[in-house]
């Protein structure tokens, strides 16, 4: 009889990644993290083969940095080392230099005014020109190198996310739709705000003035107001064409209120037209009423639009 397949069997994916001080090494482990990898930095190169030796139950992806400032850096010890783990049954290795040009990263330097780790009182191209030298070694065994000359920190992320994302990761946003009335202030972390006070206000309806957007009544009101369908499909259309985009930038989450100006008829129906929108197409959104339970209120509803 066959024995069941070990789980624990299976390669664990480990990163080494490694650079020039300034490259971007902190962003891309700081990306890796919010991917789901475990991440440790400057860990001393010497315990790496203790570290990965270590029992682990949940033996998720491993990301390990270190540079010329970490304790125990000789490159060709670390090199040794690679060679080691990449021959392990257990181990899915893989390396990765972050490069930069000299000028870029003498521009980082003056800008954050840090002192580079190998300056130690020259000028900072110097420090940068002895800290190439002393990692071209792994430069050149590196199995992928990262060239973040040209790169903003939003461009690494989302290099770093297309290289490493797990294949089981799940990158969809979280999404929330929130109703809200301008009388009782903008909702203070909303990505995207629609004003909807531009419709025809079910409020000055004495039949519809206590019943709120989830009531069909108020929905057949401002379905009614020949502005509504446009509109609607405007917005919807503009949230597919930008939801991928926040999506592909890292973007965890949106916020994207709708306000009238109490909050509880034309917002709260919009939001929740929309939510049945977006989720014909793929997304799961959240939905919120700020101001459902708020009373009605003529002073505050002054205005008629």
């Amino acid at each position: 009889m066959n024995a069941s397949p070990d789980p624990s069997s299976t390669p664990r994916r480990v990163l080494l990644v490694t650079g020039l001080a300034g490259a971007g090494k902190s962003t891309a482990l700081a990306v890796l993290e919010d991917l789901g990898w475990e991440t440790i930095d400057n860990f001393p190169v010497r315990l790496l083969n203790r570290l990965v030796a270590m029992p682990d139950e949940a033996r998720g992806p491993l990301a390990i940095g270190f540079d010329s400032r970490t304790r125990g850096f000789v490159p060709a010890d670390i090199i040794a080392l690679v060679k080691e783990l990449a021959a392990r049954e257990d181990i899915a290795l893989t390396f990765v230099f972050m490069d930069c040009s000299g000028g870029e990263l003498e521009r980082r330097y003056n800008e954050t005014r840090r002192r580079h780790p190998m300056a130690a009182g020259r000028p900072v191209m110097e420090g940068i020109a002895a800290e190439r030298e002393l990692l071209e070694p792994l430069r050149r065994w590196a199995e992928i190198m990262i060239d973040t000359s040209a790169m903003t920190s939003n461009d690494l992320q989302t290099q770093v996310r297309q290289l490493f994302a797990p294949a089981s990761s799940d990158s969809a946003i979280t999404l929330t739709l929130s109703s809200f009335g301008f009388a009782r202030g903008m909702p203070p972390l909303a990505d995207l705000v629609f004003d909807m006070r531009f419709l025809d206000n079910p409020h000055w309806d004495p039949q519809l003035r206590d019943l709120t957007g989830q009531d069909a009544a108020v929905g057949a009101h401002i379905e009614r107001d020949p502005a509504f369908a446009e509109a609607f499909t405007r917005i919807r259309d503009l949230l597919l064409m930008l939801l991928p985009r926040y999506q592909a930038q890292g973007k965890p989450y949106v916020h994207v209120a709708f306000g009238c100006t109490g909050g509880r008829h034309r917002s709260v129906y919009t939001a929740e037209r929309m939510a049945e929108g977006l989720r014909a197409a793929g997304f799961s959104p959240t939905v919120r009423h700020r101001n459902l339970g708020s009373r009605v209120a003529d002073e505050i509803e002054r205005d008629r639009r």
